[in-house]
């Protein structure tokens, strides 16, 4: 049945998003990418998403977010904040409030548009960074509220929402995509593509997942 729909994908350019870009591409007839430029800390995670739609031949999106900098300084939107973990029951630095809420509900308008009845995102409740924007429970309760706000029927799918990292560079090997994931994408929050600087919370993840996939601790 998804064969003969389309869907749009909240892209980063990054691991998460890449990989549903390749599950995307196996579900769905035609499939669309929209990036966010939200002033990030890193503008070349723009150009790879650009880099990457390109490759793989897929229309690109880019809508301005700058008012998201605005309103929600962050370590992602400041060189002058740490980027931290979250401690004792803290968000990360990190965080950016209200950023998946505002890129899915643009992301649905922009479905309306383009005839789109899929949203597909990333976001992972099994091996996040204490974001409560990621959990299941706001993704469903959001695609309720897209619905209604536009009396369409949409539907927000989450590849990842219950699966770890290294279950993650899995997927990404079954849908054979795992060397152009690991070589092209942009995961490290100082803006070091591929493998990352190694030192960065995102990092320190993304490695963990590969070493624990290629040992076969998944």
């Amino acid at each position: 049945m998804l064969k003969n729909e389309k869907a749009i994908v909240v892209f980063s350019g990054g691991q998460d998003s890449t990989t549903c870009l390749f599950w995307a591409l196996k579900q769905f007839k035609e499939v669309e990418v929209v990036t966010f430029d939200y002033n990030q800390r890193h503008s070349l995670e723009i150009e790879c998403a650009k880099n990457i739609a390109n490759e793989l031949g897929v229309k690109h999106h880019i809508l301005d977010m700058a008012l998201l900098n605005q309103l929600a300084p962050n370590a992602l939107t400041r060189s002058d904040i740490e980027v931290t973990d979250g401690g004792e029951g803290e968000l990360p630095s990190t965080f950016v409030p209200g950023r998946n809420l505002l890129f899915l509900t643009f992301a649905g308008v922009l479905a309306r548009q383009v005839g789109a009845k899929h949203l597909v995102t990333g976001v992972c409740e099994t091996d996040f960074s204490g974001y409560p924007d990621c959990r299941d429970i706001f993704i469903k309760s959001l695609n309720v509220t897209l619905n209604l706000s536009m009396d369409d029927n949409f539907v927000i799918h989450t590849p990842l929402m219950w699966i770890n990292k290294a279950q993650t560079w899995a997927l990404a090997d079954e849908l054979g995509a795992l060397e152009f994931v690991r070589e092209k994408t942009l995961t490290c929050y100082n803006g070091v593509i591929a493998d990352g600087c190694g030192e960065c919370p995102a990092c320190v993840l993304r490695k963990r997942g590969l070493e624990d996939f290629l040992n076969g601790r998944f």
